[in-house]
């Protein structure tokens, strides 16, 4: 089963973000991305066409940009 991808940076505007989309899709149906502690897949999340966090990758893969905390610039650091 194929889950929608929830990426982040851990800033206040992601947290939030963060807990709206559980609240609205379901912790099962969704997989958190903190990619302040897993910069290993700061990659991943580019090719699959994430510009800026929070975002959401649908199942599909249709990228989500919800609100703007940071750019995938500023995540590299």
């Amino acid at each position: 089963m194929s889950k929608s991808k929830f990426y982040h940076a851990g800033c206040p505007v992601c947290v939030s973000a963060e807990q709206d989309i559980i609240d609205l899709i379901g912790k099962d149906k969704v997989e958190v991305i903190h990619l302040g502690q897993t910069k290993e897949r700061i990659s991943e999340a580019e090719q699959e066409g994430v510009k800026s966090v929070p975002a959401l990758v649908t199942e599909n893969g249709n990228v989500l940009h919800i609100n703007y905390g940071a750019s995938m610039e500023e995540v590299k650091g």
